[in-house]
């Protein structure tokens, strides 16, 4: 896999599991940030007012660094755990899973709570469309009018996406690529004389 590609779903789906009477309704939603999962936690919890449980897990950031799970009640490690496991399994990030429990009147006992949120689960997600996202490098270029050919050649030839142009007074670009070109395209337009190039995300590392 190349660096600078991680996999998310495309919208949210959901999957069902059932075990000795106890019913639990699986989602995977995307995300973009803690307090999205947060809202979408309370959201499901307002939906399903009665059930028993709703435990849930997110992974956020393109290494999927960041993440938190919830047992919301039980028994420790039986529910939040399994449920970020399958998300960490399908190498799945910027993602909340929720898996909403019915009590049967039947205690699983810890494996069979553990099977049963993880096979929870594997059905939300099962029913999700993986998608493919690229991070991307912001970058600025700043030259005289004379070097405009040269730079925009090497633009182009990058396939970089032009995010500002201004040729006023003198001539800047703000660009955007994928993060595993941009060092190029950086390195290129840096050796041409007179061209000041400059990252933009306050990383002054390639």
């Amino acid at each position: 896999m190349s660096q600078d590609t991680y996999y998310t779903i495309e919208a949210e789906a959901e999957g069902l599991y059932s075990q000795m009477r106890s019913k639990f309704i699986a989602y995977v939603i995307p995300i973009e940030s803690e307090e999205e999962a947060l809202a979408e936690v309370a959201r499901v919890r307002a939906k399903y007012y009665d059930a028993r449980h709703v435990c849930w897990a997110y992974r956020l950031g393109p290494d999927g660094a960041r993440y938190r799970s919830n047992d919301d009640g039980e028994p420790s490690g039986t529910a939040g755990k399994p449920i970020l496991g399958q998300l960490i399994s399908a190498d799945l990030t910027n993602i909340l899973a929720l898996v909403v429990r019915y009590f049967g009147g039947i205690k699983l006992g810890t494996s069979g709570l553990i099977e049963a949120y993880r096979e929870a689960t594997v059905a939300a997600l099962a029913e999700a469309t993986r998608r493919t996202c690229i991070i991307e490098r912001p970058l600025s270029a700043s030259f005289g009018y004379e070097l405009m050919g040269e730079v925009m050649r090497a633009v182009k030839e990058s396939g970089a996406k032009v995010l500002l142009q201004d040729f006023r007074e003198s001539c800047r670009l703000e660009l955007s690529l994928r993060a595993d070109d941009a060092p190029a395209l950086f390195d290129r337009l840096g050796r041409l004389y007179g061209v000041q190039v400059q990252w933009l995300d306050q990383d002054d590392t390639a």
